[in-house]
């Protein structure tokens, strides 16, 4: 096994390195919000090593992914999110798959993405344009953040021969065919955070 959104407006999107306590040969590309009415938050984006797994607090939103990593064929990604506090509103974070060209102009990939408010959301990027697969929706599966602040959510994305599930703690809360926007499975799979959120992923990896 191989180590390992939702954007309301995008300006610019910005390459930069990571820190050098972030995980070893992992890139980030950053998206700034270009909407008055949705700004990102001050600061600096971190993205860094925290026992097993990783730690990303966003101002603004961001792609996280390996070039290494990459899987074709049928496979299950999988990674857990704990949001460590809730956001100003809602945000979305999970499952990037089916990427290429994540650092040019032409990046592609999919995905898979939940939020504070129980919903999920299944979506594409293809260079500027983030056209919507599947919309927001609510989902009992989905678990708010509770009198902590906190949630977790273990999301899958099960690649098939003829069909992809999305899956949210095990309970499968769509299904999609392989064919349109979901024909293009294979590829970079990571991580994807939206702007103001703080979130810790777990157990993120692949498996045949």
């Amino acid at each position: 096994m191989k180590r390992y959104v939702h954007v309301a407006a995008l300006a610019l999107a910005v390459l930069a390195p990571l820190a050098a306590q972030a995980p070893k040969g992992w890139k980030m590309r950053v998206d700034r919000s270009s909407a008055a009415s949705d700004p990102d938050a001050p600061g600096d984006i971190k993205f860094v090593t925290e026992g097993s797994g990783f730690h990303a607090t966003n101002p603004q939103a961001a792609v996280y992914w390996n070039p290494a990593n990459t899987v074709s064929g049928n496979y299950t990604l999988k990674g857990t999110f704990t949001l460590v506090k809730p956001s100003s509103h809602t945000n979305y974070y999970g499952l990037v798959f089916g990427g290429s060209g994540l650092d040019g102009a032409q990046q592609s990939y999919l995905y898979f993405t939940v939020a504070q408010n129980g919903t999920w959301l299944i979506k594409s990027r293809n260079g500027d344009a983030t056209p919507t697969i599947s919309p927001k929706t609510p989902s009992d599966s989905v678990k708010k953040p509770g009198p902590d602040g906190t949630s977790t959510n273990t999301l899958e994305v099960r690649v098939g021969t003829d069909k992809v599930d999305f899956v949210v703690n095990g309970e499968v809360v769509h299904s999609e065919p392989k064919t349109g926007a979901m024909a293009k499975t294979d590829g970079i799979y990571g991580i994807r955070i939206n702007h103001v959120l703080e979130v810790k992923i777990d157990g993120f990896g692949v498996s045949k």
